[in-house]
């Protein structure tokens, strides 16, 4: 059965960083592209950031991209979030997906989810 646990997630001041990480197992991880979302309270699921399978290929939401870095470990089967320059608007939970094939910005594409972790960030 495949598994995404994903972990790191935390309290922070604005301005402070938090670096995420998902863990996959049962999953031949080099196949798929991985992607991070995040839902806030009464919002619907939204695209943050996603990696390409090879790792060449990022992709960023403009309301995070030079604060938020994705990177994966295909040998780890991880896919890693920094995020720096925290703002009270990035609070959510976060989510990590596997995604086999699709637009990588589409939540109803990916495959596998994990459970999340929450992000709050503190004005």
């Amino acid at each position: 059965q495949v598994q995404l646990v994903e972990s790191g997630g935390g309290l922070v001041q604005a301005g402070g960083s938090l670096r995420l990480s998902c863990a996959a197992s049962e999953l031949t991880f080099s196949n798929y592209a991985m992607g991070w979302f995040r839902q806030a309270p009464g919002k619907e699921r939204e695209f943050v950031s996603a990696v390409t399978w090879s790792g060449r290929s990022t992709y960023y939401a403009d309301t995070v991209k030079g604060r938020f870095t994705i990177s994966r470990d295909n040998t780890k089967k991880t896919v890693g979030l920094q995020m720096n320059s925290l703002k009270p608007e990035d609070t959510a939970v976060y989510f990590c997906g596997a995604l086999r094939g699709g637009s990588v910005r589409q939540a109803n594409q990916y495959d596998y989810w994990g459970q999340g972790t929450q992000v709050t960030v503190s004005s």
